[in-house]
């Protein structure tokens, strides 16, 4: 006989049996509950709640975890018992029978014996199969039961001492035998009695088989046995998990196999204290990358080369449906198909600078979920766009031949289809789910014994059932798994819905089991055949599908479960699970499309601190960058300077491959978040100007505040589109998508430090430049209120590979715009102002450039070209004279420089007043016109001649101009002349204007 053979687990009092009738598979044959697995635990707190009025009184409700925490700790006491008795005295529980029955009599000790069988009583007892007596004169395996009874007294006594145990006392009351018996004479001996017995020392123990297992061990020399099983409960009395916590850390040397059923226990419990989030991030709680502390630092570096194309996409999203009805409302007439589609939109595209078009909801969807969201209330709404009933285009949208027009005609303007590939779930009646029911994980039976499935049948083939839970249509539950029914067997299982383990799980898809190689095999042809439609795939919740989050979700290592409720049930090891899924699936993916499909951007949507390692080593070419979209609307701009800076100096390729966008369908719109005003065009500036993947949302550029929902069919606001808001992305926006070439890489990519005039750094600031080829750009964008002044000068560090070597470099403004010293100027454009600066080389290179910006204002400097300085320093001249201002061209003020000696002094003569004596002398001309009998007055002969003088100084200016703009039109001698004239035309119109004045003064 081996004492691990003895039922030994958690005993229930016959009242509560009684209650709560509970079933007796629950039941060793010793009358000790088995907790065998969580859903034992699980059926346990059901019986008890179904009992309870949950409604009045919720706070009565009895957890699964809890009732399986109890039963676990009393295994592990027993299992201490016994290790005591296999290393120390395997007498003991005859010692205690013999010890005990000397102290209060034979006699009271076997009433006392008999009272504990009648009030927690062995299976066959209670089912009057056996009598207490033939009980307590019996054995099991050889054991005699009434010492093993001795043993139960011990954890009765225990238990019942615990205060973590007083919310579930009914289950193991032991006032009748302490009321009855000589019970609590016999505890109240305990002490004494092992105070008796051969003490602990440290170490000691270890697994079944000898060897130690788990954490170390808290054993102390000189324990008692009592002291070590009270230890938990003096550690932390009012605790289950800290309990269970206590024995993880302090006796894992003894604990065996346990240390596995004790994390089993603790992610249980996590599980139902999990709270549920909805809606998105806030940038308070979204994590920055730290690449220093980063594992996958040290994960193999492997990106994928982009094909010539792919920097430069512009894309923009567009929920199918609803754009669909949008357009039949825009162009007056009904445009149901893709094939509908007006090229004047795709023109208006073009022109606009889009080159991706993401279409999202064009597969054939599940009729189910269409149910089901009718079935709640929204009768006009279709399926989920990913709910999926088949990778087909839908035939509502027009099939296969109308994408296959769409995507011509958009070719021909140079834009790219993009569709969407959900990897990780189908429709809750997808064909896989009919057809290939063990490609989903599944159980055998519900997870929680309160599921009922009741509800219609909402499978549209004959070949199987499918029935949601029913609390789903009460509002009352949000369960995990759906029932399917084999209609030719009648066999039913438990499939699990798709969840990311964030909030709720998304009640109309079946998971897939990557597990399974056929699944990962058959998802791969899926990609690969979306691929031959469509060269820019998202792949939705890509990191779900990494291989730690994969295990954490859905089979997690023992004592890192609790994400997905009963998920915990199904742990496994780090080995196991590795021996099933050996590598990472992305990267196969991304492996054999650059054999089969190489001309694909593969583009995944994945969070959770993922962004880097799905480009950096998986290889994906683009990944979702929701930081962009968080931080820079809640103006974090310190933490997102922080994740730039923490991505150029661990690799800046990966800022490259980001997705940045200001709003997703996920999400509220632009409009709502930014706003209409210079904030949302200066971070959608941002967004267009960095390195990576820009992506407009449905109805940003139109400004529409409506978040569409993935069932919609339709928009439910009567929006229409803000023709401001689209001329301003007109005139500031659009010319930045077509100049994609000049910031899509990171080459030359540099981020500036904004220095405030007080030695600081302005936090608010963004400033970056990037070249391409001979092209300069620079970008300036204060992200805050205020205004703000400064010089950017000095580069953030970046990892620069060199000679096979990485090295964090710095450099300055003048290295970022390739600039060169000397007496060399600066000209550059502001591309929203449109006006034209200048600056010496020298002080770019030196200095820096200094910067005012009002609040969210920004500028992009374009078209820098440095020029030599000519004999006349008329650069030097100009720089001096605008102090840092712009003007519309640099070379025209060149030539008004030129002419200020003259302009000058003309300006100072024709001032106000003498203005406003002229017009007197107007209105008197104009009167003596209208009367022929008026005299002539004396001063019309001056006025007959201004005129030609006015004709001659014009006409030496247009020759200057003329001259400057091409000097061999006009000799140098010539041009000397008719300048050395104006002075005396000047003088002459002076001399005339004073004559006039004094004339018609008189």
């Amino acid at each position: 006989m081996t004492m691990n053979a003895l039922f030994q687990e958690f005993h229930v009092s016959r009242f509560a049996r009684d209650r709560y009738q509970f079933d007796d598979f629950l039941f060793a044959t010793n009358g000790e509950v088995i907790f065998a697995n969580f859903h034992a635990a699980r059926v346990f707190a059901q019986k008890m709640n179904a009992r309870r009025d949950l409604v009045s009184f919720p706070e009565q409700a009895i957890r699964a975890s809890q009732i399986n925490a109890l039963g676990l700790i009393h295994e592990v006491a027993h299992h201490l018992v016994r290790w005591y008795r296999q290393t120390k005295n395997p007498a003991l529980l005859a010692d205690m029978l013999s010890a005990f029955s000397a102290q209060v009599g034979a006699e009271a000790v076997d009433a006392m014996l008999r009272r504990f069988v009648g009030e927690f009583p062995p299976l066959a007892v209670y089912k009057r199969e056996q009598t207490i007596d033939e009980y307590l004169a019996g054995a099991t395996e050889g054991m005699p039961n009434r010492e093993l009874l001795m043993e139960e007294l011990l954890l009765l006594w225990l238990e019942n001492s615990n205060p973590a145990f007083t919310p579930f006392q009914e289950l193991f009351d032991d006032a009748a035998l302490e009321r009855d018996t000589t019970y609590a004479q016999v505890t109240a001996a305990l002490p004494a009695f092992f105070a008796g017995q051969l003490r602990l020392g440290p170490g000691g123990g270890g697994g079944d088989d000898g060897s130690p297992v788990g954490a170390g061990t808290a054993i102390s020399s000189g324990q008692t046995l009592l002291d070590l099983l009270l230890a938990p409960i003096r550690a932390h009395p009012h605790s289950l998990e800290g309990q269970l916590d206590y024995v993880r850390q302090s006796w894992g040397a003894v604990l065996g196999r346990y240390v596995y059923r004790v994390l089993g226990s603790l992610d249980m419990i996590h599980e139902e204290e999990k709270p549920l989030f909805f809606g998105g991030f806030d940038s308070a709680s979204l994590p920055i990358p730290d690449f220093r502390h980063d594992p996958s630092v040290d994960a193999p570096e492997n990106f994928t080369l982009d094909r010539e194309w792919m920097p430069r996409v512009v894309m923009i999203a567009k929920n199918a449906y609803v754009w669909l009805d949008q357009l039949s409302k825009q162009y007056d007439r009904p445009i149901r198909t893709l094939a509908d589609i007006p090229d004047e939109e795709l023109d208006r595209y073009r022109s606009w600078g889009i080159t991706g078009l993401w279409l999202i909801g064009l597969w054939e969807r599940s009729e189910a979920s269409k149910r089901i969201k009718q079935m709640m209330g929204n009768t006009d709404a279709v399926a989920s766009a990913y709910s999926l009933y088949d990778y087909q285009i839908a035939a509502a949208l027009g099939g296969e031949a109308a994408c296959d027009d769409l995507r011509q005609r958009a070719w021909q303007r140079g834009i790219r289809l993009a569709s969407d590939m959900v990897p990780n779930h189908v429709g809750i009646d997808g064909r896989w789910v009919v057809e290939r029911p063990d490609f989903f994980v599944q159980s055998d039976f519900p997870p929680f014994p309160a599921y009922t499935f009741e509800g219609p049948n909402l499978s549209h083939d004959d070949r199987a059932g499918i029935y949601l839970e029913d609390h789903y249509f009460t509002k009352t539950d949000a369960a995990v798994v759906f029932k399917r029914v084999d209609q030719a067997s009648g066999q039913a299982s438990y499939i699990y819905h798709g969840n990311d383990g964030t909030s709720m799980p998304w009640n109309d898809t079946a998971q897939l089991n990557y597990l399974n190689p056929e699944v990962r095999e058959q998802i791969i042809q899926t990609i690969l055949h979306v691929a031959r439609q469509f060269p820019i795939i998202r792949f939705d919740a890509a990191m779900t599908l990494a291989k730690k989050h994969f295990q954490r979700l859905w089979f997690p290592e023992p004592g890192t479960g609790g994400d997905i409720a009963s998920r915990a049930d199904f742990a496994m090891s780090k080995a196991q699970f590795d021996q099933l899924m050996p590598q990472e699936f992305w990267r196969e993916v991304v492996d054999r499309a650059a054999v089969e499909a190489p001309d694909t951007l593969l583009l995944a949507e994945a969070f959770w601190l993922m962004e880097s390692y799905f480009v950096r080593t998986l290889g994906m070419h683009r990944v979702y960058n929701s930081a962009f979209m968080h931080l820079l609307r809640d103006e974090e701009n310190a933490k997102y300077r922080m994740l730039m800076k923490n991505t150029l100096e661990f690799d800046p390729e990966i800022l490259k491959r980001y997705v940045n966008f200001m709003n997703n369908p996920d999400e509220k719109a632009a409009v709502e978040q930014f706003g209409k005003g210079d904030k949302y065009f200066g971070v959608l500036t941002v967004m267009l100007t960095l390195p990576g993947l820009p992506m407009f949302g449905h109805g940003q550029i139109e400004g529409y505040a409506e978040k569409y929902g993935m069932e919609y069919q339709r928009a439910y606001f009567h929006e229409s589109p803000d023709q401001y808001l689209i001329e301003r992305h007109e005139r500031e926006i659009f010319p930045l998508t077509h100049k994609r070439y000049l910031f899509a890489n990171v080459d030359h990519f540099l981020l500036y430090d904004f220095a405030t005039t007080d030695g600081g750094v302005n936090e608010n600031v963004y400033a970056y430049s990037n070249r391409h080829g001979e092209e300069r750009g620079l970008v300036v964008y204060h992200n805050a209120y205020g205004t703000v002044r400064g010089w950017i000068r000095s580069s953030a560090a970046y990892m620069a590979r060199e000679d096979g070597e990485r090295a964090l470099r710095q450099k300055t403004l003048g290295e970022g715009l390739e600039l060169h010293g000397g007496d060399e100027f600066t000209i550059f454009r502001d591309h929203t102002a449109g006006l034209e600066f200048i600056r010496p080389s020298r002080e770019l290179i030196e200095r820096g450039l200094y910067v005012e910006l009002g609040a969210y204002r920004c500028q992009v400097f374009l078209d820098f070209r440095q020029v030599q300085d000519d004999a006349q320093h008329s650069y030097r001249d100009l720089a001096n004279y605008l102090s840092g201002r712009g003007v519309p061209s640099v070379e025209e003020a060149i030539q008004e420089t030129f002419l200020r000696p003259i302009h000058q002094p003309l300006r100072a003569l024709l001032h106000a007043e003498l203005f406003g004596e002229l017009n007197e002398l107007v209105a008197a001309v104009g009167k003596q016109e209208h009367d022929p009998l008026a005299p002539e007055p004396a001063w019309a002969d001056e006025v007959d001649e201004l005129p030609g003088l006015a004709d001659d100084l014009a006409e030496t200016t247009e020759l200057e101009s003329v001259a400057l703009a091409d000097d061999e039109m006009m000799a140098e001698d010539d041009l000397v002349d008719a300048l050395d004239e104006r002075p005396t035309l000047h003088e002459e119109i002076e001399a005339r204007l004073l004559a006039l004045y004094g004339a018609v003064a008189a």
